[in-house]
């Protein structure tokens, strides 16, 4: 297969990224501190509200583990104007449709709709934000749905199990050491003042980004902001979280026993926050090792040494340092012991030897093609906007990406491979199986 050289993928760079630049975003803050980022795109008729708050289970603390989760909840159950289950109601008889999600480090609100229902939006997401209700009765309907999704997704995933155990052992002082859905002791004990606290504080619009991408005029949407989120009051800044975690000095290791097939087998090293200027080389690290068939860790281990029958890394965005993982799924004529050495078999590879200019390339061809697909879309857009805003600090870098991306050298990736993917940098947890 022929491959792209440099120079014909910086073309495509700026072609696809001519598509979108930064002009193209407008922006503007309210007084009460809620920003706004605006993008038109009149290719289709519709809209979309994405709601960027800077809360996670990296904000909380042990005996309120899980509030954030539980706030993408509470959200859709009830506020002055829309009563509960009016949220979704409203929005479905206006044609539209919403989602959320929360991580350790934001919760994400999103709403896609016909751009003529964009007033319903803002008046839905503004009596929510100023006046949601926290009704006792359903704060305990909540917690039992909450219960049960975590119960759930332990018992029917291994994957779930293994990342509390990775997280909260490689993490003894940070915050991502407890699992985004909380512990279920504090899922039981929470009251109602912790719970009208938290909103109070994370909840404000000085600790919202949000992003609107659609065939809207920015001028409407300022009218529309003005009347709506501006009379929500700002709150002062939530506490800073000043917790670091020390340097690992040497392997950790967790296991447990589940009535599995086959084992699981997950790794985790320590790696930088998204700002840091090793992320471009980590991330693109991620996919020489696990992006396709003829990546470094699929080739040895699933397809020539039949080790495994699935293996993945991933490199996700974080405000603190956080992890760098691997995944494995033991092949049943294999065990986990095996999968892991030949797992350090190839980063010794990478850490020695380096990659090779060809692979280093081609994964650069695929970083922009994802880029490029992700402006493609209004909702890529508005993700993609609202991301690089929070977590690299300004939403003009997501257009500085493919030169970022483009401007890692194999050197780097030997480097940073060196650096955080060694021995004593990294927890491994295995999910052993019962089965014989």
């Amino acid at each position: 297969m022929k491959r792209f050289l440099p120079a014909v993928l910086m073309a495509i760079s700026s072609f696809a990224f001519g598509q979108s630049k930064p002009a193209d975003v407008n922006t503007f803050t309210l007084a009460n501190g809620m920003k706004f980022l605006v993008m038109e795109d009149s290719s289709i008729p519709n809209a979309n509200m994405y709601l960027f708050y800077r809360v996670g289970s990296r904000n909380e603390y042990p005996g309120i583990t899980g509030l954030s989760h539980f706030f993408e909840h509470m959200m859709f159950n009830g506020s002055k104007k829309f009563g509960p289950k009016q949220f979704d109601n409203t929005m479905e008889f206006n044609g539209g449709a919403n989602n959320a999600y929360t991580t350790q480090n934001v919760t994400v609100y999103t709403d896609w709709f016909p751009a003529s229902a964009m007033e319903t939006m803002f008046d839905l997401e503004s009596d929510r934000i100023a006046n949601l209700t926290i009704d006792p009765k359903m704060v305990q309907s909540e917690r039992g749905v909450v219960s049960s999704e975590k119960s759930t997704g332990l018992e029917n995933s291994p994957w779930e199990q293994l990342s509390e155990l990775i997280y909260s052992t490689a993490f003894t002082e940070h915050s991502y050491h407890w699992p985004v859905i909380g512990y279920q002791t504090d899922i039981d004990n929470w009251t109602k003042e912790d719970l009208e606290r938290y909103f109070r504080t994370y909840y404000a619009p000085n600790n919202c980004v949000v992003v609107i991408c659609g065939n809207v005029k920015t001028a409407d949407v300022k009218k529309l902001a003005d009347k709506y989120m501006a009379p929500i009051p700002a709150q002062p800044a939530p506490p800073v979280v000043h917790l670091k975690e020390p340097e690992q000095l040497g392997e950790r290791r967790v296991e447990f026993k589940k009535d599995l097939p086959v084992p699981y087998l997950l790794m985790g090293y320590h790696t930088p926050a998204a700002r840091d200027s090793d992320y471009y080389a980590l991330s693109i690290l991620s996919d020489i090792l696990s992006s396709g068939n003829s990546s470094r860790l699929y080739s040895a281990i699933v397809d020539k040494k039949q080790l495994a029958t699935s293996i993945s890394s991933s490199f996700d965005e974080s405000f603190d340092p956080g992890l760098f993982m691997i995944y494995g799924v033991v092949a049943k004529t294999s065990n986990e012991t095996a999968v892991e050495k030949a797992i350090d078999e190839e980063l010794s590879k990478v850490i020695e030897q380096g990659v090779t200019e060809r692979e280093l390339q081609k994964v650069k061809n695929q970083k922009l093609v994802q880029l490029y697909r992700q402006l493609e879309t209004i909702n890529g857009k508005a993700n993609s906007l609202g991301t690089y805003e929070l977590f690299f600090g300004d939403y003009k870098k997501l257009f500085d990406a493919p030169a970022e991306f483009n401007k890692v050298t194999a050197a780097d990736i030997k480097r940073v491979a060196a650096k955080y993917l060694k021995q004593t940098n990294r927890t491994v947890g295995v999910a052993k199986s019962t089965v014989k």
